[in-house]
């Protein structure tokens, strides 16, 4: 018979060895360094799938606002959603940043997602019965970063060690802070707080401060998806308020279904403001405007979260003549934020990525759409009211923006694009 095809012999000692080397380079691969960039990096289906963890996480926390609105409700969830932001942060960028495409890097992100879920399991009921199971398994999660990270700084060149020393610090005060917490019933919450301003005070002076030649090189298209991506997830809890809100109501009239659907438009609106202006665009790689940036973010999509769980109350009272202050507050203060955080982040962003004169404009238009944002809610007006009022003001916000950028010479689509042979 011919031997064609048939694979050519192997030695059974020198097929062993390269299993071994094999398994050695997959698993045992140290991480990327700092400065080891790769700018052609996609995201990758890992990473989507690991991002649907923290859709459930989210979600858990939001129900937990729509059930109680108010000062002390809304406090435990921006705490809440702060403490999921910084495992969001830490574990995406480490991957973005230090991770290969082998076996060692999936198993991270595996472990993870089983520890997030667990997480999720316990973040309903975080601020209650479940505080301490909560905070233990956050504990694990954040020991596993900690290690992670000090991967990273056992291979890193010299001149990063003490920027990445300085960042193990304080993963380790982390871990023992949420530890802590554990015991400690009454200032769990506080300690949880503390903890999550820390984070953002320290992170926006580690990074504005840093004077390391090439620290901000790892800022990439890819890097920029990847928190992108996050928006999209909290973008999706406003759909999940609005089909929470027309299930759980009463009765499934025109009026609360209208209600429902128009406040759906309100996610449209963040979405378009979002993603014309910050979408695909790369930070400065300096200290200053890449932290501010980034942690621009937090408040940004803690709001479009908080927004969605709004809706639920709202549409489920769409029939009342005026809408309740908690819910009230609540939405329009959530877009309110929203415009703000986006006016902040752009400033970011170098001036070359829209036509000359319009990054000075951006910040006026968004700033007063804020501003109108808030008088909206004071007004209390009906639900329906309420939400084409807003839905409508994000429109005029993204219709002076489009206008703008076409006014002074930006192309919205390419030459040609569309049009008809």
């Amino acid at each position: 018979m011919s031997d064609i095809g048939k694979p050519p012999p192997v030695d059974r000692t020198e097929a062993r060895e390269r299993i071994r080397a094999g398994f050695r380079r997959w698993f045992r691969a140290p991480p990327r360094r700092h400065g080891e960039v790769i700018y052609t990096r996609e995201v990758s289906f890992l990473e989507l799938f690991y991002d649907l963890v923290y859709v459930v996480l989210i979600a858990q926390v939001s129900h937990h606002l729509a059930e109680h609105l108010g000062w002390e409700g809304l406090l435990d969830f921006a705490i809440l959603f702060g403490l999921i932001w910084l495992a969001w942060f830490n574990g995406t960028f480490w991957h973005e940043l230090h991770a290969r495409p082998d076996g060692r890097s999936r198993n991270y992100i595996f472990i993870q997602m089983a520890l997030l879920a667990l997480l999720a399991v316990f973040a309903g009921d975080a601020t209650g019965q479940s505080g301490a199971e909560f905070a233990f398994t956050y504990a694990v999660l954040f020991t596993l970063f900690t290690w992670q990270w000090y991967l990273v700084q056992r291979v890193d060149d010299p001149q990063y060690r003490s920027v990445t020393m300085r960042y193990l610090t304080g993963m380790v005060i982390t871990v023992i802070a949420i530890v802590a917490s554990a015991l400690a019933d009454e200032a769990r919450i506080w300690i949880w707080g503390a903890v999550v301003v820390g984070w953002t005070l320290g992170g926006l002076l580690l990074m504005a401060w840093s004077r390391t030649a090439g620290f901000g090189e790892g800022v990439t298209a890819s890097l920029v998806e990847r928190v992108g991506l996050f928006t999209i997830i909290v973008l999706g809890e406003v759909v999940v308020g609005v089909v929470t809100g027309i299930s759980d109501a009463p009765e499934r009239s025109p009026l609360i279904v209208a209600t429902g659907i128009v406040g759906l438009t309100i996610g449209y609106g963040i979405w378009w403001n979002y993603f014309d202006l910050l979408g695909r665009r790369v930070p400065d790689h300096t200290g200053a405007p890449l932290a501010v940036w980034l942690f621009a973010h937090l408040p940004l999509t803690m709001s479009i979260a908080a927004g969605g769980a709004a809706l639920v109350s709202l549409i489920e009272h769409a029939g009342d003549a005026r809408i309740s202050a908690g819910s009230a507050f609540l939405l329009s203060g959530s877009v309110s934020v929203v415009l703000l955080g986006i006016t902040v982040a752009v400033r970011a962003l170098p001036e070359d990525e829209f036509p000359p004169g319009m990054a000075s404009q951006i910040a006026p238009t968004l700033v007063l759409a804020a501003l109108a944002a808030v008088f909206v809610g004071v007004l209390r007006p009906p639900p329906i009211v309420l939400v084409a009022s807003l839905a409508a003001l994000l429109f005029l916000t993204w219709l002076r923006m489009f206008i703008l950028y076409v006014v002074l010479g930006g192309q919205p689509i390419e030459e040609g694009a569309g049009e008809l042979e």
